[in-house]
């Protein structure tokens, strides 16, 4: 029998579906040595880290800028900002992403209309995209979630047909490729959460903006910190500035981002050939694309009995996401849907999402393996 299955509950230690703080130790002394370095300097807001993290940041996602903003909420309104979307005018995107997404939209006076997803990767359907374009479309924000990327070039060519601009939300996909390109780098902009559970992540919020255009980039800068010019409001703008810790944080961890993106990768290759002959439908990574495995969603009729199960044994599963946003009471039958949203309200009670995480080792994935062997009477 395997060893790990002979010992006591009481033996062993919790196993969450993401753990920034285990994440976090391996690089505690140089964090903490520039946290120091930052209280020191007496520059704690928008200074030469953020520059510093900025410039990196563009040259890693290969795009000519970036701006550092508060959080990726943020990213996503001052990006529609900038580009001159707002009241009357609609934005198509998912209902199958988090609450954020839609309320980065919203934030803006403008009304996200979501389309339905598709069952391989739960990325936004192409097919159901030009039903939903209509005189008021202005936008399309492609959610590249759990860390593979949607069908952006399909995306792109609707975008170009129908004279769209092209957001990507990149917030679950630091570091991953399509066709060779880094997610962030294909739309007009991309936008980034830095949320400490992401790939990339501060220890508080933070967010990153992508783009190839200057003059964006430069009203983006504006829009982040009153629409000043030399302490001028030249335009309406809001306070979302990042810290000079958070940068800080942001660019050690982003010097280690290849890393960890591998470290998830040889957890996903572990439950992929540890979980193959079990019922659970598994992630798949599609030709062309790069996958980051923010998380590992697996697929089953039996999800809440399952999470129960391993909770039972102190190891803690997530649902990404068990709600559409289309039925949290704050948007229900508030929000512009079009068609039928059936693979959206399928995977909702369907999907669960294993722990991984950079510094999960392999004899907690195998006890997570081993309880859904016991699970299925396998």
């Amino acid at each position: 029998m395997d060893p790990i299955r002979t010992r006591s509950k009481n033996d062993l230690k919790p196993i969450y579906c993401s753990n920034p703080l285990e994440e976090n130790k391996n690089l505690g002394v140089e964090i903490e040595k520039s946290i120091l370095k930052v209280i020191r300097s007496g520059n704690y807001i928008l200074g030469k880290n953020v520059e510093h993290l900025e410039e990196y940041f563009a040259r890693y996602i290969g795009s000519p800028y970036c701006i550092a903003v508060a959080n990726g909420t943020d990213a996503l309104s001052l990006s529609l900002t900038a580009m001159g979307i707002g009241k009357k005018d609609e934005v198509i995107t998912v209902s199958h992403t988090a609450i954020a997404t839609i309320a980065g939209i919203e934030i803006t006076g403008a009304k996200a209309v979501l389309v339905d997803i598709n069952k391989t990767n739960f990325t936004i359907d192409t097919s159901k995209i030009e039903a939903a374009i209509t005189s008021r479309t202005k936008a399309i924000v492609v959610v590249h979630l759990y860390g593979h990327a949607a069908q952006i070039k399909k995306i792109k060519f609707l975008c170009e047909k129908h004279n769209l601009k092209l957001i990507e939300d990149v917030s679950q996909a630091h570091g991953a490729k399509y066709e060779g390109k880094f997610l962030g780098s294909i739309g007009d902009v991309g936008c980034f959460s830095c949320y400490p559970t992401k790939n990339l992540g501060a220890c508080g919020d933070a967010g990153l903006i992508t783009t190839k255009t200057k003059n964006l980039s430069n009203k983006i800068k504006m829009l982040r910190q009153y629409g000043w010019v030399n302490r001028v409001s030249q335009i309406a703008g809001q306070n979302s500035r990042m810290d000079e810790i958070q940068a800080a944080i942001l660019i050690i961890k982003l010097k280690k981002l290849k890393e960890h993106n591998f470290d998830r990768n040889k957890i996903a290759n572990f439950y992929r050939n540890n979980l193959s002959k079990t019922p659970l439908e598994l992630p798949i990574e599609e030709s062309g694309c790069t996958h980051v495995y923010h998380q590992y969603v697996v697929k089953t009729k039996h999800r809440d009995k399952l999470k129960s199960f391993l909770e039972k044994s102190l190891i803690f599963p997530g649902i990404h996401y068990s709600l559409p946003v289309h039925k949290h009471p704050a948007y229900l039958n508030k929000i512009l849907i079009s068609g039928r949203l059936t693979n959206t309200e399928l995977v909702s009670n369907q999907i669960l999402s294993l722990p991984i995480y950079p510094g999960l080792e392999e004899k907690k994935c195998a006890r997570v393996v081993n309880e859904i062997y016991k699970f299925f009477g396998m």
